[in-house]
């Protein structure tokens, strides 16, 4: 669709997975330790944190991008339709 996103973004204290600033939208893939309550915990004030400083994040577990990609670029792309509804591309 045309956008730019960069793979390990460092993000104030934070680093996201895969990043757009021009949709300033993080997409996090998430491994098996993500059950983990602790890391849980992080991810939410990982999460918050990017909110806060105008990032919204996508997350996926990594078995779904292995095993149902189409479905993740799927849900990205609505994400991009709806953005652009609100927020039209300058050329």
């Amino acid at each position: 669709m045309g956008y730019d996103f960069h793979r390990q973004k460092p993000l104030d204290n934070y680093i996201a997975d895969f990043f757009c600033h021009e949709l300033m939208l993080a997409i996090e893939v998430d491994g098996y330790t993500h059950i983990l309550e602790d890391v849980q915990d992080k991810d939410e004030k990982k999460e918050k944190r990017l909110n806060e400083l105008g990032v919204h994040v996508l997350r996926f577990p990594d078995s779904d991008v292995f095993n149902d990609i189409g479905n993740v670029l799927r849900e990205i792309e609505a994400y991009i339709v709806e953005y652009e509804k609100t927020h039209p591309r300058r050329c």
